[in-house]
């Protein structure tokens, strides 16, 4: 029995171990201090150009087992990208503040970019075992950068279209008594936030008007 519940244990921490797999704990502590996706951007591109140099490091000189490096840093570096765009859209989609965020992804991705394709351009000895994610990578920068560049107001526009979208699908596949309780939901949440905040404790009345 408890060979089956440490099983099952560990089973169910997948998930959030494998969330960050591609950040270092340090990477993972600092991004937790930083909520607004105008500090955490930055950090994110951070992350990858560190990624990329290592690239740059290992690429330029023969080196045993370099290969099997090379090919965690792109891994690594293409998760971050993955990241930066989905806390980007996230923002867009919550009304958040992401300009200077953005702005600092569109700034290094552009670097980032023409480092990458430097080094598939030099052909490395052992290019052919990494080529594919390599190019992975690349391409990863350059839509990522697309979108960078992109204006945000049309950006936004489009981010929250595609979450009405998805949001239809998903409501379209449930019972009708799970969308009556999520509008019901949906509908007390709205309530509440029309009310006037207060500074009275509860039960506390107005004073009687002079």
């Amino acid at each position: 029995m408890r060979t089956w519940a440490t099983f099952f244990l560990l089973l169910a921490a997948l998930p959030c171990a494998a969330q960050h797999d591609f950040l270092r704990a340090d990477e993972i502590d600092l991004l937790r201090e930083a909520q607004d996706p105008n500090e955490r951007l930055p950090l994110y591109v951070k992350f990858a150009q560190e990624r990329v140099s290592l690239i740059q490091q290992l690429t330029a000189k023969e080196k045993s087992g370099r290969t099997a490096m090379i090919q965690d840093a792109l891994g690594e570096y293409s998760k971050i990208i993955d990241a930066i765009d989905t806390v980007s859209d996230d923002a867009l989609q919550r009304g958040r503040p992401a300009d200077i965020g953005i702005a600092a992804v569109a700034a290094g991705e552009k670097g980032m970019l023409a480092a990458l394709q430097k080094v598939k351009q030099s052909a490395p000895s052992d290019l052919m075992l990494y080529r594919f994610i390599l190019e992975q990578a690349i391409a990863a920068t350059k839509d990522s950068l697309d979108l960078a560049l992109e204006d945000l107001g049309t950006r936004e526009a489009e981010v929250q279209k595609q979450e009405q979208k998805e949001k239809k699908e998903r409501e379209s596949m449930m019972r009708p008594e799970e969308l009556d309780a999520k509008q019901a939901e949906q509908k007390k949440e709205a309530e509440q936030k029309k009310k006037a905040p207060t500074l009275r404790r509860p039960g506390e009345t107005a004073p009687p008007s002079k």
